[in-house]
């Protein structure tokens, strides 16, 4: 088997968590599609639907979801900034700078959902 270890990198890490975090809301976004037409055609599902939500684990995965949407959107970010700017050293920083905000970003959206 042969070793790669730029896939132990940071970097690589980021990349993968970005594709990955993007699958995630491709498949999310159908269904939240689906939800939201239920307002137009079927207002006694969707009340349904809202009240299923108000559940601790379905905000815990709000959490995750907001989660999600915050790294996709920093490490698009993060990958623009590759495009337009000079690489340095400091790469593997706003890498991981760009998840610790997104946590802190889907963080805050969890304790106001609380």
């Amino acid at each position: 088997m042969m070793i790669r270890p730029h896939r132990y990198h940071p970097l690589w890490l980021a990349y993968i968590l970005h594709r990955l975090s993007g699958l995630a809301l491709a498949i999310f976004l159908p269904i939240h599609f689906y939800v939201l037409s239920l307002a137009l055609t079927s207002p006694k599902d969707l009340d349904g639907f809202l009240h299923w939500a108000d559940r601790p684990l379905v905000k815990a995965a709000e959490f995750g979801l907001v989660f999600l949407l915050a790294v996709h959107f920093f490490g698009g970010l993060r990958l623009m900034a590759f495009e337009l700017l000079t690489w340095t050293k400091d790469q593997k920083t706003w890498a991981a700078a760009s998840v610790a905000f997104a946590f802190m970003v889907a963080g805050g959206f969890l304790l106001r959902a609380i």
